[in-house]
């Protein structure tokens, strides 16, 4: 197992991130069975945010005292627990339990399985358990949907057989995490969860505003096709394959996985913003394929805002983790995935606010338009002042 460590960490990543897209697809399922609008599906959707804000505020480095092995079995018993809540169908507090507990299994995995990963590569591959890294945690949140939708449209029990196929997976993954080298060799036998201060050094707020913003743009586009696509599929583009609303959301994780790969290749300091610039162009095919009612130009909407969200979140990361100095390093990134994931939920639920008054085509199209401006603006800014990015 330590020849194959860091790829065996990388599966227990994916597998655990893969649950906190799983009901993605199936939205639309519980929107009939229940009879809730599609405010409240982002509602649902958004309490995953606020768990994950939560972890990483009160427990985003308790690995480095508890060890990774604990912390990431703990993720996976949190995944396992949101599966139970919305295999258990009990109407809407079982689906926000669902999210919530999801949100605390993201939030654990985020941190120990991203450093566990790196620790357990041999010499001189850190760039690839950085991608492997990488490829599990939006790999991972890509297959869920793509899971979910092909289990709920070719076999039985939809709304069952997606949980129970996971759960089987998280068995396999908590095997796994057994057999893995434990990183961490002094432990703390009883760590304390306590709140962790959310901070930007004076030094490091020319970079951050704009890493924040463009990370805002980037997330918000993901938490759309997250919790809103699989509706604007089926009511705006008339397309009922829940297989095919798995893939679409799929498309967008993907592209973001690719996105992040070419930061190498871009260079960081125009990966962010080329990457804004980049998303702006999926924002504008997204809005055109709600205006034509075109499912092929909202891939590629899906696509291309993937390919810059990927490559504006990788810059920003590298732009806020280069400038921040040391012994706030770790309150700066937390900061800024603070902001990050409340642009995965605020927007979303906001989309959701205005189906009630205007329709979803036109709340798309609001939120289209919001959101290129904003990364537009960022973009705009890093290219004329080029000095906020040194």
């Amino acid at each position: 197992m330590s020849r194959l460590g860091y790829p065996a960490a990388a599966a227990v990543f994916a597998v655990g991130m893969a649950g906190t897209t799983l009901p993605t697809p199936l939205y639309g399922l519980y929107r009939e069975e229940l009879g809730f609008s599609e405010l409240m599906v982002t509602v649902v959707f958004a309490v995953y945010a606020l768990g994950v804000i939560a972890t990483l505020l009160l427990a985003g480095n308790i690995s480095d005292e508890a060890g990774r092995r604990p912390v990431l079995l703990a993720a996976l018993g949190f995944s396992a627990a949101s599966a139970l809540c919305f295999l258990l169908e009990g109407g809407l507090p079982a689906l926000f339990a669902g999210r919530l507990l999801s949100g605390f299994a993201a939030g654990l995995l985020s941190g120990a399985a991203t450093v566990t990963v790196m620790e357990l590569a041999a010499p001189g591959r850190a760039a690839r358990a950085s991608l492997a890294a990488t490829a599990a945690n939006m790999g991972g949140l890509g297959c869920g949907p793509l899971l979910a939708g092909l289990l709920a449209e070719y076999a039985p029990w939809p709304l069952r057989l997606p949980f129970l196929v996971h759960l089987a997976l998280l068995g396999a993954a908590a095997v796994l995490t057994w057999l893995l080298p434990e990183t961490v060799t002094s432990r703390v036998r009883r760590p304390w969860l306590r709140p962790r201060g959310i901070a930007v050094p004076p030094q490091v707020r020319g970079v951050f505003a704009p890493s924040a913003l463009a990370a805002f743009a980037g997330f918000s586009l993901l938490g759309l096709f997250t919790a809103v696509a699989p509706a604007f599929v089926a009511e705006t583009l008339d397309v009922h394959n829940l297989a095919l609303t798995g893939l679409v959301v799929f498309t967008v994780f993907l592209a973001s996985t690719a996105g992040q790969a070419l930061m190498g290749r871009v260079g960081e300091r125009r990966a962010l913003p080329g990457g804004c610039f980049v998303l702006v162009g999926g924002l504008v095919l997204v809005a055109a394929s709600l205006l034509l009612a075109s499912l092929p130009l909202l891939v590629a909407g899906a696509l291309c805002g993937g390919l810059g969200q990927g490559l504006a979140f990788r810059g920003a990361v590298t732009a806020i983790g280069a400038a921040a100095p040391a012994e706030h390093r770790a309150a700066t990134v937390s900061t800024f995935f603070v902001v990050a994931y409340l642009g995965i939920s605020l927007p979303v639920v906001g989309v959701g606010a205005l189906t009630l008054w205007i329709g979803l085509r036109d709340a798309g199209l609001t939120f289209a338009a919001c959101v290129l401006v904003l990364a537009l603006g960022v973009g705009l800014q890093l290219t004329r002042r080029p000095a906020a990015r040194a």
